[in-house]
């Protein structure tokens, strides 16, 4: 198990376990978290599970790929910390993930 740190724009946290081989838009879904709303289901054809990445996390992950820079063209407040959860793959190395969930997508 890894253990993604979700943190909400209420200022609330969430340590969720997750399993490795998930994608987080997936753990935040399951979880019930307002501002993921996931409307493609994970197939990166949108961009409501638009997150900002902790800065001290960025570097642990894969770069976006074209798409995802694309689609995040639709998502509002985004910055160099922005992915799309539906792109993030759970691995050991993620152990805890800080994700913060934009208060726009409420």
């Amino acid at each position: 198990m890894t253990t993604i740190n979700f943190i909400l724009a209420d200022g609330s946290r969430h340590a969720i376990d997750a399993d490795d081989g998930e994608v987080v838009m997936r753990v935040a879904v399951r979880n019930n978290f307002d501002g993921i709303l996931a409307e493609c289901g994970g197939a990166c054809s949108c961009a409501t599970c638009h997150v900002h990445i902790d800065k001290a996390w960025l570097d642990k992950l894969p770069p976006k790929d074209e798409l995802e820079t694309e689609m995040l063209d639709f998502a509002e407040g985004v910055d160099d910390t922005s992915r799309l959860s539906c792109q993030i793959k759970i691995t050991p190395q993620l152990d805890g993930l800080i994700v913060h969930v934009p208060e726009s997508q409420y």
